[in-house]
């Protein structure tokens, strides 16, 4: 029989091929790493112990299962930026002590700090501090986690007049427990880590930028310095990554929305509301073209509903208590208060309840391009992408639950046909769910969670879709489907959303006459594809860089006489492109026929069309096609049917 007292010093560690072995109470994960391999402990960054990732260091107390984590696992580049970002912190501390440190999170792209320092950091600090983190890498530092008793630290922050760390301690920790900081070399800071083992394992970073930042994001606050980075485990992939952003800012859809005159922000109407200039307007007239026709051959119904309604009706949704944050403030008139809507669903619920439905005329699908206005802060409106007024492709289906997996595929089914007429061919999905442990946020009771979570479940199952799911991320009133498209340059956008609603239906008393002659509550499915016109925009312009496919350019085809007296000709080659449904334009002005082919190509104009003499003769056009140049001579007639196919078929392409 085995030693009791001797079995309590050991303790066992399985490894993910399932092999298990004894090692003594308190041996660490980079020790186990070493044993395995010296090599594997070289490459270790972090370890998983029983699905959470700590520091290598950290002393092992009792049986667990463990994973070396190296630069192969997901899991270590997040470890790996967090310990960039105190590399970057020490580098500021040393170059400028007066500082007070925020936090310095990873993010999905990189990282970032916060600064509180009365002088604004500079373009020329920024070169500074880089070098100085050259320095603090090739000293080699080791990270090591200190604990210390809460009520000292906080005394030391408090004597130190560092407020910023005062309020996390007191926000994150509790009780009369110990706190954890993180020390490297003489530099210290209040951190749950975990780290990578040392300074030294950082090889690729870059910063990036300085921005400013609110205390706790709330503009009453102190404002703050944000230094912004990021950090690769090989120069290669940095080097990837800077080349994309470099991609990134000449797809700026911003910079080419002022280029192309498509759209504007005008200082004097305020921010984050957009005006549609008239090429911008043709792309969004097509847009909405399209999608409506998709409304009505899937079986919906167009409906319109007004951009200001009574406050009682927000307090009756829900919006009120839920959403207040997000609205603008109620303005008084005659007979009460009134808001102007930030979502479309109460008004097609008044629409569906202005009418007795028999469960024969469910399901009852309502569209509606409907504009919404929500407050968002000053620091995060941006271009298209974050606005406060906006107009959402909106639709909200009344069903029975015996109808709703139907539904909920058919939503999916229309949001991939949206990708691939606009031409994504890849995506990622998310389930967002609720957090059953913060019930306070969400509307509805355990069960028809649960019963909705399934559904939506079942219904990616159904086209056999992956999809991730995201816990605590769920819409007040129910769980949520997310279609993130891919674009041309591999960045992520959220667009296409289906939420399941149990909760909205029960708010306003909706029935239906079931088929043995009861009143039932029908269930609700909310469903915007574009998201919005105005940030589904933004995402083209940037995908295409500004060359939009033939069926979405404003202008389609350019004429170009090459002399005043070829104008003739090329008006009645217009005449012919437009009586096909063409959007043309003739370029008649008196300029050098290579000063307009120039102007022309930097408007990303499809196809310009040359004609003179020779042309005119043949009754033929010379082609300059977008990215390609000189395509020679066609006549009319095929050039028209090219371009006709190519609207007809919604082409990605020019040929």
């Amino acid at each position: 029989m085995p030693d009791v007292a001797q079995a309590s010093e050991t303790m066992k560690i399985t490894l993910p091929d399932g092999s298990a072995r004894d090692v003594p109470r308190g041996t660490t994960a980079y020790e186990i790493a070493k044993s395995i391999s010296p090599r594997l402990a070289d490459a270790a960054l972090a370890a998983k112990l029983n699905g959470k990732v700590v520091d290598l260091g950290r002393p092992i107390e009792e049986n667990a299962e463990l994973r070396i984590l190296t630069d192969k696992d997901p899991e270590s580049l997040e470890v790996f930026r967090h310990s960039t970002a105190h590399v970057m912190a020490t580098a500021v501390t040393e170059l400028f002590p007066e500082t007070k440190l925020g936090h310095g999170p990873p993010t999905e792209s990189g990282f970032f700090y916060d600064f509180y320092r009365p002088t604004p950091f500079t373009p020329e600090d920024l070169q500074k501090i880089e070098q100085r983190m050259q320095e603090v890498v090739e000293r080699d530092e080791k990270f090591v986690r200190e604990c210390v008793p809460r009520d000292e630290a906080l005394r030391r922050y408090e004597a130190e007049g560092d407020w910023m760390k005062v309020h996390f301690i007191q926000k994150h920790t509790e009780g009369d427990g110990k706190v954890s900081f993180y020390r490297n070399g003489r530099f210290v800071d209040f951190c749950r880590g975990p780290h990578v083992p040392n300074t030294g394992k950082i090889k690729a970073f870059k910063l990036l930028g300085i921005a400013g930042a609110y205390w706790l994001g709330d503009e009453k606050n102190q404002q703050l310095q944000r230094i912004s980075g990021t950090s690769f485990f090989s120069k290669k992939d940095l080097e990837q990554y800077l080349n994309a952003i470099e991609e990134a800012k000449k797809r700026d859809h911003r910079v080419l929305g002022q280029q192309l005159d498509l759209f504007s922000i005008q200082e004097l109407a305020g921010p984050g509301l957009i005006f549609w200039h008239p090429k911008g307007g043709i792309i969004r007239k097509e847009m909405e073209d399209w999608m409506r026709a998709e409304y009505l051959r899937r079986g919906y119904s167009l409906v319109f509903t007004p951009h200001v309604m009574r406050t009682d009706l927000w307090k009756t949704s829900g919006h009120s208590g839920y959403y207040a944050q997000n609205m603008f403030t109620p303005m008084e008139l005659d007979d009460a208060e009134y808001q102007l809507k930030p979502m479309n669903c109460p008004g097609h619920i008044l629409i569906y309840q202005n009418t007795l439905r028999s469960y024969r005329d469910l399901p009852v699908r309502l569209g509606e391009f409907g504009s919404v206005y929500r407050y968002e802060r000053s620091g995060v409106m941006h271009g298209l992408l974050r606005v406060r007024g906006f107009t959402q492709d909106d639709a909200h289906i009344f069903c029975t639950p015996e109808q709703i997996e139907d539904e909920i595929v058919g939503c999916i089914d229309f949001a991939l046909a949206v990708l691939k007429t606009y031409g994504f061919d890849k995506y990622e999905v998310e389930l967002s769910i609720w957090d059953p442990n913060d019930p306070g946020k969400y509307i509805g009771s355990k069960e028809n969670w649960e019963q909705a979570i399934r559904s939506l479940e079942k219904a990616m199952q159904r086209r056999d879709i992956p999809y991730k799911t995201i816990p605590g991320e769920a819409a007040f009133y129910g769980p949520k489907i997310d279609v993130k498209l891919v674009d041309a340059i591999g960045r992520l956008w959220q667009l296409s959303t289906v939420q399941f609603d149990f909760t909205l239906p029960e708010r306003f008393k909706l029935e239906y006459v079931a088929e043995d002659g009861t009143r039932k509550q029908p269930l609700m499915v909310h469903r915007a594809l574009y998201g919005s016109i105005e940030r589904f925009f933004g995402v083209l312009i940037e995908h295409y860089a500004g060359n939009f496919p033939v069926w979405l350019s404003p202008v389609q085809v350019v004429m170009i006489p090459i002399s005043e007296r070829h104008a003739g000709y090329a008006e009645q080659v217009a005449e012919e492109l437009k009586a096909a449904g063409v959007r043309v334009h003739v370029d008649a002005r008196n300029e050098k026929m290579n000063a307009k082919i120039r102007e022309h190509t930097l408007q990303k104009v499809p196809f310009l069309l040359v004609v003179g003499d020779k042309e005119a003769e043949a009754g033929e056009v010379s082609v300059r096609v977008r990215g390609k140049g000189d395509e020679g001579k066609v006549s009319i007639a095929n050039f028209v049917d090219r371009i006709s196919r190519l609207i007809r078929e919604r082409a990605a392409g020019l040929e």
